[in-house]
């Protein structure tokens, strides 16, 4: 198998993955609905108790509320893997005669719309609400395509636990464990110079902090210190460490 025809297959079982949301739109609800939740809580709730003003509070949660918004989408990754593993479809992949790393590239590439379009939900809706960038055009372009690369990285720790969970319910709850910590443990909410001392040690170290200061950077004309840099650092780590677990798991399921 060359690499240019498993670059087909995967092309291919990638359209297919977009294809079936045409017959299945209500699994775009969640990357619909819950970014627009996210802002409407987290602005209206937080807004006045945190900023004093939550038209300014929006101007700092909006670019984290995206990257916990994407963190959440790529949940479905690991669902979607799930599934097909528990309902047969990759043993019906397995014999036809297509790259056996395929499907899940294909699920993985398909996913990247729904990020993309999820992203577009978070920065329109809050657009409406009043979020203005300051950044150039490319700035906040960059700071768009580092929070689509942020969830593709998780999207291979979503396929690990999609592939070796037993169940759509332990799907779910690992996926919480790894997704609340390290939003909640972070300042997408609330700076990291008002949070309690000994919790700013591992907030400071945390791809979200990073990825979040960073984006903010690039979007709002702020300072990036070394924010950039340390959330490329974590992405290439991390990509590093899960993609071959995941990789390995598959190949034992397949």
């Amino acid at each position: 198998m060359t690499p240019v025809r498993a670059a087909r297959h995967s092309a291919t079982l990638a359209w297919r993955g977009l294809i079936r949301l045409k017959h299945a739109p209500d699994e775009l609800l969640d990357v619909l609905l819950m970014p627009i939740t996210f802002v409407l809580m987290f602005v209206f709730l937080f807004g006045n108790a945190i900023a004093g003003d939550w038209r300014d509070y929006l101007q700092f949660v909006l670019p984290g509320i995206a990257v916990q918004a994407l963190m959440f989408t790529s949940l479905g990754t690991a669902l979607a893997l799930n599934t097909d593993i528990r309902t047969g479809v990759f043993d019906r992949f397995r014999s036809m005669p297509i790259a056996r790393s395929a499907p899940l590239v294909g699920h993985l590439l398909s996913d990247l719309v729904k990020y993309v379009v999820s992203l577009v939900v978070v920065f329109g809706f809050g657009t409406v609400l009043g979020f203005r960038t300051s950044g150039s055009a490319l700035a906040v372009i960059v700071g768009g395509a580092m929070i689509v690369l942020f969830a593709f990285t998780i999207s291979w720790i979503a396929a690990l636990i999609g592939l070796v969970a037993k169940s759509p319910a332990n799907v779910q709850a690992l996926g919480l464990l790894l997704v609340l910590p390290v939003t909640f443990g972070s300042n997408v909410f609330v700076p990291t110079d008002e949070l309690p001392g000994w919790l700013q040690t591992w907030v400071k170290i945390n791809p979200v902090t990073q990825l979040s200061d960073a984006v903010r950077a690039f979007m709002l004309d702020q300072p990036a210190h070394d924010a950039p840099r340390n959330a490329l650092l974590w992405m290439v780590g991390l990509i590093a460490v899960f993609a071959p677990l995941a990789i390995r798991a598959y190949r034992r399921q397949a």
